[in-house]
């Protein structure tokens, strides 16, 4: 397709600034989350079992990953999924060191796994994300990153784009200014406003359910799913606009 149909869709006429979510839209990292939230849960999971004389109920990435922890800023997601299975831990802190014992220790074993993982892997991007950001830019469209992760700058520098960007809202920016994660629209309301445009002049562009909900509930002026899992109708139905498989189709 010719760059007609990006124009087409995100205009400047329309719009002032898009804002991305990182993993899964911008870069091959949503697969790495999603394999290191089960195995720091499959081995919170398997150790309480066995410390209660319970059956062991794996973490399943199909299923839970999507519906309690996707897009969710990681305590966030901690929370939601232990809720799901009936388990109560104290919040703890998040300075602490990584264990089972709180939601906090949790979250912060995870994320040391996929620290270890983007150490030795390092981080591949989406070539066709990437295009789409540069013309968008070149069409002088506000561009920002709005990601539930706490390494975002990290990762984005690592993966050498993190000039492509006017702003960033990442797990610690929520924190700091006590912005409640995806599905609510906060951080991306956030983002629009750090880049002086309204929602409805804004895009949201995003690979979760609970991302296309923030847009949706925000009253954005398009949200548009990423579905590299062939989870379409998924998104469509919880607030996508337009749905493609890869951002390369709209260029």
């Amino acid at each position: 397709m010719s760059q007609t149909r990006l124009e087409e869709t995100v205009s400047k006429e329309k719009y002032d600034a898009v804002l991305f979510d990182m993993d899964g839209v911008l870069t091959a990292t949503a697969k790495v989350h999603a394999v290191c939230w089960k195995k720091m849960f499959d081995q919170f999971l398997e150790n309480r079992a066995s410390e209660k004389n319970e059956s062991f109920n794996p973490f399943d990435i199909e299923s839970d990953y999507k519906l309690y922890v996707d897009g969710k800023l990681r305590y966030d997601g901690v929370q939601s999924f232990i809720q799901s299975r009936g388990i109560k831990l104290p919040y703890g802190s998040p300075e602490e060191i990584p264990n089972f014992e709180t939601v906090c220790g949790l979250g912060n074993l995870k994320d040391k796994m996929v620290q270890e993982v983007l150490d030795s892997d390092g981080v591949e991007v989406y070539e066709g994300s990437i295009k789409m950001v540069r013309l968008l830019r070149k069409d002088n469209i506000k561009t920002a990153v709005v990601s539930a992760s706490r390494n975002c700058k990290t990762v984005l520098k690592a993966a050498g784009i993190d000039d492509l960007f006017d702003f960033v809202v990442d797990g610690k920016v929520a924190d700091e200014f006590k912005l409640a994660g995806k599905p609510e629209p906060a951080t991306y309301l956030k983002a629009a406003k750090e880049l002086g445009a309204e929602a409805r002049r804004a895009v949201v562009i995003e690979d979760a359910i609970s991302g296309v909900q923030a847009g949706r509930n925000g009253s954005f002026g398009l949200v548009i799913g990423v579905a590299r899992e062939g989870n379409s109708g998924e998104l469509k139905e919880n607030g996508a606009d337009i749905v493609v498989a890869d951002l390369e189709e709209l260029l």
